[in-house]
């Protein structure tokens, strides 16, 4: 099954915690603080890998998590790193951080990789907070918090030249004669549901077709297969307008031609702006002068035409000679401009570095006062409640970012309950009762 859209969660591993450790040998009566850090997290990333070809495998599994990080140990020894999660996706996906709609990464050739998500730091063990004036520091750091990121993933088919036009016009067929690909054809519009590629050899150069499905009236906006589909074409540097010039269908084939313009323009600007042939098909059931009549309206316009048969063969090698001109004249001015603009990458953050870690947020519910934050939740995790020193770091920490002045604005008085993260205490003003 074809799959080009998939939307899943993604979480980095947590950091490990520092150890609490203290040196018990032997004729060692009183060994300081030995406790190890914690592992990092681990990062999760995703990688192109050109031997996928759909999002199939994220149909089903919508939770993705990478290993956390171990815990610090005695004697000063860390924890271990947690592995990170490699996910493997088609070439040709872009990945969007789904609630902002941002572009984190278009992984557009093979190897490019992504990190998503992070993982947290690991916590610093009860060894690296010994000091002159705190010799046996009975607390260590929490672990950073995992990042949890929604993302999503459009695949967009890597193709070098595109098949456009309406249905059933004869796209599958070219690219059976001009390539090796064995698509389904059908004498029915939409014979045709998923984009089929191909490649094309052309003396010493050769380069992918793809044959998308066919495009009708009002498929920028949704109408048949078009809105699901457009989005193959960007990929594209040539396109290949294939136009029942018989109009066999019973349609007018000038008509079909600037209609299927349109909507491509409809959907995004860029796709009207792409070099384009035209390929007459079906001449086979034209008559000569039909023939001329849409080759010169299609000329007037600025388009090269190719008449050609598909199931025959038929000016097939003289059209794919033009594409493969076109595509190597695109193919170099590209590049050209990729140097002079190079592509600016998401950089995955860690949870200490958002805007908001350090806010202390405030609320009140009748007499109880609750501290939420997230570097204030670290801290509290971080706390030995058995420890003097490790209560006056978490106190100070919050009276300098301004919580207790923030309190008092809003009532808080002698006897009121302060609510910090899960631990609750009981708020009296030292100050006031100094001699």
């Amino acid at each position: 099954m074809f799959v080009d859209h998939a939307k899943i969660s993604v979480k980095s591993g947590r950091g490990g915690n520092g150890s609490v450790s203290f040196r018990r040998e032997a004729f060692v009566p009183e060994g300081g603080p030995d406790g190890g850090d914690g592992g990092k997290g681990g990062d999760v990333v995703f990688v192109a890998d050109e031997n996928l070809r759909t999002l199939m495998d994220f149909r089903y599994k919508k939770k993705y998590a990478a290993e956390n990080g171990e815990d610090g140990k005695r004697k000063k020894q860390f924890g271990k790193k947690g592995a990170d999660l490699v996910i493997r996706v088609p070439v040709g996906t872009v990945v969007l951080e789904a609630k902002s709609q941002i572009v984190m990464k278009d992984l557009a050739s093979p190897g490019d990789s992504l990190v998503a998500a992070r993982g947290g730091r690991g916590g610093r063990g009860n060894v690296r907070f010994k000091s002159s004036t705190r010799r046996t520091p009975k607390f260590a750091e929490a672990g950073g918090a995992a990042v949890e990121v929604e993302v999503e993933l459009i695949l967009k088919s890597i193709a070098d030249v595109g098949l456009v036009g309406y249905p059933n016009v004869g796209k599958s067929t070219l690219l059976s004669v001009s390539t090796q690909a064995r698509p389904k054809i059908g004498n029915y519009p939409f014979t045709t549901k998923t984009p089929n590629l191909g490649v094309v050899h052309r003396h010493e150069h050769s380069f992918v077709l793809a044959d998308i499905p066919g495009l009708i009236e009002g498929a920028s906006e949704g109408l048949g297969l078009g809105l699901d589909f457009l989005k193959h074409i960007e990929r594209t540097k040539v396109l290949i307008h294939v136009v029942d010039v018989s109009g066999s269908e019973g349609r007018d084939p000038i008509a079909d031609f600037i209609s299927t313009n349109a909507e491509m323009a409809s959907y995004s600007s860029s796709l009207s702006q792409k070099p384009q042939i035209v390929a007459a098909n079906k001449t086979d059931l034209t008559e000569e002068t039909a023939l001329q009549e849409f080759e010169e309206k299609i000329r007037a316009l600025g388009y090269e035409v190719f008449p050609i048969c598909a199931p025959t063969g038929e000016g097939v090698d003289a059209l794919m000679d033009a594409a493969l001109a076109l595509l190597l004249r695109c193919e170099e001015e590209s590049a050209a401009a990729e140097h002079a603009q190079p592509e600016q990458e998401y950089i995955a953050v860690r949870p200490e570095q958002d805007e908001d870690y350090r806010e202390i947020y405030i609320r009140r519910e009748a007499d109880l006062f609750i501290l939420n934050g997230k570097q204030l939740e670290k801290i509290v995790r971080s706390t030995n409640f058995n420890d003097s020193g490790s209560l006056r770091h978490l106190q100070r920490y919050i009276e300098e970012r301004g919580a207790i002045e923030r309190l008092r604005d809003m009532g808080l008085e002698d006897g009121d309950t302060i609510r910090v993260i899960d631990y609750d205490f009981e708020y009296w003003d030292d100050e006031k009762y100094e001699d």
